[in-house]
């Protein structure tokens, strides 16, 4: 009998965990930590978006890579002035170390500056990343 408690109290917490676990993979949103933060075009091997940039910190094996990568390569394609970069986390790990990047992918939503202003570590929605843009985005 002992052993069935036990069972489904391990089985309800991690059901539990699975469901919080769920409900914020993905999701964009303001650390504290970031404050102050900026990339610069030599962090980024190549230019800031001229508006904005999104940056993806990916790995060769990520399957939710490839769909982060096309859903920010949407997103650029539809507001003028952001560049999406993609990091190869392996080969950049003083960055990864710098900025805190504890999986792939997170994507970081800079301002024009470089400033970091969003962060989203797994699958980002894209409405999610547009809205988040909103914040990043100097109004045309």
């Amino acid at each position: 009998m002992t052993g069935l408690i036990v069972c489904l109290a391990v089985l309800a917490a991690a059901s539990v965990y699975g469901v919080i676990h769920r409900r914020r993979d993905g999701r964009v949103r303001v650390r504290a930590k970031d404050d102050g933060e900026r990339l610069t075009a030599e962090d980024l091997g190549g230019p800031l978006g001229e508006r904005a940039t999104l940056v993806q910190f990916s790995s060769a094996f990520c399957a939710p890579c490839r769909a982060t990568r096309r859903v920010l390569g949407e997103v650029t394609a539809m507001v003028p002035g952001v560049r999406h970069v993609d990091i190869d986390a392996e080969s950049r790990l003083e960055l990864v170390r710098r900025l805190n990047i504890l999986r792939t992918p997170t994507v970081l939503v800079l301002g024009a500056d470089g400033s970091i202003v969003r962060r989203a570590a797994g699958l980002p929605r894209r409405a999610d990343v547009i809205a988040a843009l909103g914040a990043a985005v100097e109004p045309v």
